[in-house]
């Protein structure tokens, strides 16, 4: 399998998590966000709507990391990302969607590239705009994380073992942070996090830890 990734991009984030608890090799091949190299002509051929990251597979190509963490699941089922329990695994879902969509300053480069383009924000307000969408939606999560943590007293957002809502959380608060965001008044969600990152498959998936 090859990797079509960003150090940075949450969304590539998220799917280096799930290959590392998978256990599973693949290449990484680097498409640079900052040098615009999702717009180039060869890799347009792989994914037209430019979108990163893209998991190449003896199938073809398949792009949204949500889509690619499912197949990966499917495909090899050992360390389980959704609950088996139907109505569970439904929670797990709406988790993950609400955090990879919702809790998100930018949804795709379009729109950041309209903001700092024809709109000409500047930085400061740029960060309002990261600020409002962030702070709204983790606000939601952590009521949401709480009220489930008092039921049911778990480690991870929908369990004891990380599943598909936990590989969407980590990246998110990266990019808080990234953002100069206060993360304090998110208790349940720092917890979460904290425990995430004791594992080594998360370590590993960091930007900090992939070769620019």
């Amino acid at each position: 399998m090859t990797l079509y990734d960003y150090f940075r991009s949450s969304a590539a984030y998220r799917v280096r998590i799930a290959l590392n608890l998978k256990g599973l090799r693949y290449d990484s091949h680097p498409v640079s966000l900052v040098d615009k190299a999702q717009q180039s002509p060869a890799y347009q051929a792989i994914n037209p709507a430019q979108l990163v990251p893209t998991l190449e597979t003896e199938q073809g190509y398949l792009s949204q990391s949500l889509a690619i963490i499912e197949y990966l699941d499917e495909c090899y089922p050992e360390n389980a990302l959704l609950p088996s329990d139907p109505w569970q695994k439904a929670q797990c879902r709406a988790l993950a969607l609400s955090v990879a969509c919702d809790i998100h300053p930018v949804n795709n480069l379009r729109v950041l590239n309209y903001l700092t383009g024809e709109l000409a924000v500047s930085q400061e307000d740029k960060l309002i705009w990261y600020h409002h969408w962030l702070k709204a939606g983790l606000a939601a999560l952590e009521t949401q994380l709480a009220a489930r943590h008092q039921q049911h007293s778990t480690t991870f957002c929908c369990g004891d073992t990380p599943m598909l809502a936990d590989l969407c959380l980590v990246p998110q608060l990266y990019n808080a942070r990234r953002f100069e965001l206060d993360l304090s008044p998110y208790p349940s969600l720092t917890r979460i996090e904290q425990a995430c990152q004791q594992l080594k498959a998360f370590k590993d998936a960091h930007p900090e830890n992939q070769a620019i």
